[in-house]
């Protein structure tokens, strides 16, 4: 405890990633002691929204996890530098805010140069809506490497969460896109002047409605993806259309009950996390403190 406000006083205010590498720490002590001493101030930034995990009872959980709130969205520091930690931390807000509005623009211009490269382009703009969701559209993004699932390669931080819902479209249109947009995440993915990752899914408003039913794992995912998603190309009709069948399904209370389970399940965690004595097991620091890969599933 003294090593961490010795660096604080010294050094000015930290993010959680800066006092780790200072302190040479574990996440876990590191993270305990920064809030739980009455001398050490944290100021955490930006939006935590909901995540549905398989490990947790009732699927709900707040994002980003503990770890990564304390890594990259909480500035450290004592009470005699509030003004820098608020000066920080507001630096930081903007900061994260500016990537991900980078990043909604890499999406958008990625889709608006895959659509108009199909043969039937004026025909997709009219029957297919492209919807950004995930970081980007919490305006949460960061730009922290992390190892893409499928090929374990580093990519630079949150990925391009993206649903295409088509309508009325012929089959051999809808796999002409599909195969496009694959080609493109496959170059985004690994041209080093982008080491980007988009995660997608092509699928019909009919399979949409059907999701909205919200009675599985799979469909709560779908239904919450739409829900928080926003507008990022095509025809803005069938996205007003998508956003008035989750109204219409109740989908809005229904992540809202979520996100209050999520919230008690986080303050539970953070209570049993400062009781805690001892190395957190892997099994406990994955139900409490982080997730392996913090990836939304695509259904």
């Amino acid at each position: 405890m003294d090593k961490i406000i010795e660096i604080l006083e010294n050094q000015g205010p930290l993010t959680g990633k800066e006092l780790l590498e200072k302190t040479g720490m574990d996440e876990f002590t590191a993270w305990k002691n920064c809030n739980s001493s009455e001398r050490i101030v944290t100021k955490t930034i930006g939006t935590r929204y909901l995540r549905l995990d398989r490990l947790v009872a009732g699927y709900a959980r707040l994002s980003p996890s503990i770890i990564r709130e304390f890594f990259g969205y909480t500035v450290i520091g004592t009470e005699k530098n509030l003004p820098d930690i608020l000066r920080k931390a507001e630096y930081l807000s903007q900061e994260i805010i500016r990537i991900s509005k980078n990043k909604f623009e890499l999406a958008k211009e990625t889709i608006t140069k895959i659509v108009e490269s199909q043969a039937a382009s004026n025909i997709i703009k009219g029957g297919a809506c492209f919807i950004i969701a995930g970081d980007v559209a919490y305006e949460m993004s960061h730009l922290e490497p992390r190892p893409e699932v499928s090929t374990g390669e580093l990519v630079k931080g949150s990925d391009l969460d993206i649903v295409a819902v088509t309508q009325g479209l012929p089959g051999n249109i809808i796999n002409a896109l599909d195969t496009s947009i694959y080609e493109h995440k496959y170059y985004l993915l690994k041209n080093p002047s982008y080491n980007e990752e988009i995660d997608y899914i092509v699928k019909d408003i009919s399979k949409v409605k059907e999701q909205l039913k919200f009675d599985s794992f799979e469909s709560m995912v779908a239904s919450k993806i739409l829900y928080e998603g926003k507008f990022l190309y095509g025809n803005f009709d069938i996205f007003k259309q998508i956003k008035k069948m989750l109204i219409d399904e109740g989908i809005p209370e229904k992540i809202r009950v979520l996100e209050e389970k999520a919230l008690l399940n986080r303050n539970n965690a953070k209570t049993q996390l400062l009781k805690y004595e001892g190395k957190l097991t892997d099994e406990e620091s994955m139900k409490l403190f982080y997730t392996k890969e913090e990836k939304e599933e695509f259904f």
